[in-house]
């Protein structure tokens, strides 16, 4: 509460003079309306006044975060934090010194100084802006104004520019090697001690991305015009959450979304003419090198029967008083770093070592590349807009505009590897790397990047090589390849670089097909059918599944007696993972299992029925009597965790809001649950949600401009003492959208406080 009086204070003292004596001749300014649910509506006459009051109304809701992330970025939390402690990376946890190895060594501030060069002013501006907005909010806060979590700490600071260039880089590498950090942290040549952090090699299906999209087109939809369901998956906790804003900038920008923290204007969302979301798209952003090390020294690699010479690179950590600084070397090649992973054989010894060469190292282009989607006045300058940058570093863009067309675009800066040079530059080894990443021959080369005319960096993938659909009709992505976004119009295929081709098909985006084909086989889509399409919360793999298990559990054989106790309760569930349905805690429980069972289904995959295939559990024999099995197993699990088999999910997976726990509805992905989310054991009994829906939006077009429905599922805020730090969790829960204010009229309306208006 005092931090809110605080505030408030602030606030009043900032619109005590008119504006017009208080605004001249600033070099910074921004107004900033909040309405329901507290997202601020930041209006601002040029780029600099946009950053500068979106990382003031940011900071407001959540300072700790972001400034944690700061330090993240300076590769200083061995410091402030404890080197063994842990950072949120990607969507992974890493020791804090891997992180800071990490971001010391390959977050080369230098060259992104000079590329800063390069950028556009208002992409400067937007930085510059924010930079300023960030650090008066600081100034304003003061100390009684900083959140109790954060309030003194040393890791609060003002920042400057190249904090908003580290950070940057960081979210660029987000869905690539920010996943191998340990890995590269910790390389050392032969002779050297073990590391000690742990190193794993991520799994695409493991990273925790997802998310689904669907851009339905006029032919499909209730009046003709475009509509857009945008249901990203994304951390409930850390960096990675969206906030949701609302900015009018100069030249006619205006766009409603929500951007990560540290973003200075949406990355999702909509604006007069178009919408558009985003989901984590399986092409491969970085291609990993096999190399020959020369005899004589392994920190020496031989291309084309040439030696060379590993780049050494000395980064000193810094750690809490009384504990000296660490000091590694690290090693880079012309592919770039070095990485180990021991325990999948991944080792620098001395004959061979491997190397990442990452596409998003340095792609300084993203921010202009969601500017110009924010201006865009039809998918088809969407579509110009991701192709031209190629700055989108790892998502799809799905899109539709009001006069009904829909885009599907899974256009991003990837490497320019062919088909063909994955062939002849493969090594015997790449087999065994294919489902994480692209393994080339480093001692050649010709295998190398391809060099094409007309990107704006040299091995970068032209757009006319990637996947880009425009329709009518509709299109959906839920994270796998780019081979099937509707299943009337299946893509040619391309570079295995950009994801696999003819290969079944994960239960979320066949759930996603099966829904959306039956969602309009009953007619054109509205916001109400819309809505309940995005909350059906229903599982195919239930569908598929329980028939089978239902007759092996009428068996006339016996069975043991925890097995007998699982068929009851799941004969009593709905399938669904409403906070309502009984049963829904078993099945997952179960599945988490039984999914993995070799030879699961009797009918196999089949490439000319992507949708349907495989089919039938096999249920013959030994088969049949180990989902029992299973089923036992899982009873089991449940007994352990104090969790009734019968209990309604709502009371067992759920969040608190101080003492008061709050439902969540949706279920894993790998259910088939479209509404998915992903959780772990809470300290407090049962499951909590980590993962999964966060923010969702559904928009369509009227004669006045977009129709926007939304929730953000964990809220506005991460200060605990904030009201808004789970009003929208509650509003998730309850599945009551909020229809967004757009008009100004609309925005007066809802405001809940007086506009602030800040100035420097």
């Amino acid at each position: 509460m005092k931090r809110m009086a605080v505030l408030a204070a602030g606030a009043a003292a900032l619109t005590l003079v008119p504006a017009s004596e208080a605004l001249a001749g600033k070099r910074y300014q921004a107004t900033i309306a909040r309405t329901t649910y507290g997202i601020p509506h930041i209006e601002a006459k040029d780029w600099r006044g946009v950053g500068y009051g979106v990382a003031y109304a940011y900071a407001e809701d959540n300072l700790c975060l972001l400034a944690e992330e700061f330090a993240t970025v300076a590769g200083t939390r061995s410091l402030h934090f404890g080197p063994e402690a842990t950072a949120t990376l990607g969507f992974e946890q890493v020791d804090n010194l891997s992180s800071d190895v990490f971001f010391r060594a390959i977050i080369d501030l230098p060259a992104l100084q000079e590329g800063a060069k390069t950028l556009t002013p208002r992409v400067i501006g937007l930085l510059d802006g924010y930079v300023a907005g960030y650090n008066r909010f600081l100034k304003d806060a003061g100390t009684q104004g900083i959140p109790a979590e954060c309030r003194g700490k040393a890791w609060v600071r003002p920042i400057t520019r190249d904090d908003m260039l580290r950070l940057n880089e960081k979210q660029m590498l987000l869905a690539s090697s920010l996943n191998l950090a340990p890995a590269i942290a910790n390389a050392a040549p032969p002779g050297s001690p073990a590391p000690k952090a742990a190193i794993n090699m991520p799994k695409p299906g493991e990273l925790g991305m997802g998310s689904n999209g669907w851009a339905f087109g006029g032919d499909t939809t209730a009046n003709g015009r475009g509509m857009v369901i945008g249901n990203p998956h994304f951390p409930w906790k850390g960096p990675s959450r969206f906030w949701q804003m609302h900015v009018k900038g100069p030249d006619g920008y205006e766009v409603m979304g929500v951007g990560l923290a540290g973003t200075p204007l949406p990355t999702l969302g909509f604006n007069k003419d178009i919408a558009w979301t985003h989901t984590v798209t399986q092409a491969k952003h970085f291609t990993l090198y096999q190399l020959s090390l020369d005899p004589a020294d392994p920190t020496r690699y031989m291309v084309d029967g040439e030696s060379l010479v590993m780049t050494p690179q000395t980064v000193t950590v810094p750690m809490p008083e009384g504990t000296p600084a660490v000091t590694r070397t690290l090693y880079s090649t012309r592919y770039g770093p070095v990485f180990v992973i021991p325990n999948r054989g991944i080792t620098w010894s001395a004959a061979t070592a491997f190397a990442v060469r990452d596409v998003n190292r340095s792609n300084q282009r993203g921010i202009e590349a969601w500017l110009r989607i924010g201006e865009a006045k039809n998918v088809g300058e969407v579509k110009t807009a991701v192709s031209e940058t190629l700055g989108i570093p790892w998502v799809n863009t799905i899109a539709a505009d009001r006069h009904g067309d829909a885009l599907h675009a899974d256009v991003t800066a990837v490497p320019n590897v062919s088909g063909e040079k994955i062939k002849t530059c493969a090594t015997p080894i790449s087999g065994l790397f294919a489902e994480f990443a692209v393994l080339l021959d480093g001692t050649k080369q010709s295998c190398d990047w391809d060099v094409a005319a007309g990107t704006p960096v040299s091995g970068l993938m032209p757009a006319s090589d990637q996947a880009a659909t425009i329709v009518r009709s509709y299109l959906t992505n839920s994270n796998d390849s780019y081979w099937i976004s509707n299943p009337a119009i299946p893509h040619r295929q391309l570079s295995p670089v950009l994801g696999e081709y003819g290969t079944a098909r994960s239960l979320r985006t066949r759930s996603n097909f099966t829904e959306t084909e039956a969602l309009l086989a009953a007619g054109k889509v509205d916001h109400a059918r819309a809505q309940a399409h995005a909350f059906a919360n229903k599982s195919l793999a239930a569908d598929m599944a329980l028939d089978e298990i239902a007759a092996l559990c009428s068996s006339e054989s016996p069975l043991p007696e925890a097995a007998v106790r699982g068929c009851k309760a799941l004969a009593g569930w709905d399938h669904r993972f409403e906070a309502t349905s009984r049963g829904a805690a078993l099945f997952r429980a179960f599945w988490a299992k039984a999914g993995r069972l070799p030879g699961l289904w009797q009918v196999p995959f089949n490439p000319a029925d992507p949708l349907n295939t495989p089919h039938t559990l096999a249920t013959d024999g030994t088969k049949g009597e180990k989902l029992l099995a299973t089923l036992a197993e899982a009873v089991a699990e449940l007994d352990t965790a104090n969790i009734a088999l019968d209990a309604p999910w709502g009371d067992v997976q759920r969040v608190m809001a101080g003492n008061a726990a709050i439902p969540i509805h949706g279920g894993p992905g790998t259910l088939g649950v479209l509404n998915m989310q992903e959780s772990r054991p809470a300290p407090y009994g049962g499951l909590m949600p980590v993962h999964g829906t966060s923010y969702i939006q559904i928009v369509g077009f009227d004669d006045k401009g977009p129709v926007a429905d939304a929730i953000l599922s964990y809220s506005q805020s991460t200060n605990p003492a904030s009201p808004h730090a789970a009003d929208q969790t509650r509003a998730y829960a309850d599945k009551q959208w909020h229809r967004l204010p757009w008009h100004d009229a609309d925005i007066r309306k809802a405001q809940i406080a007086k506009p602030k208006r800040i100035a420097e």
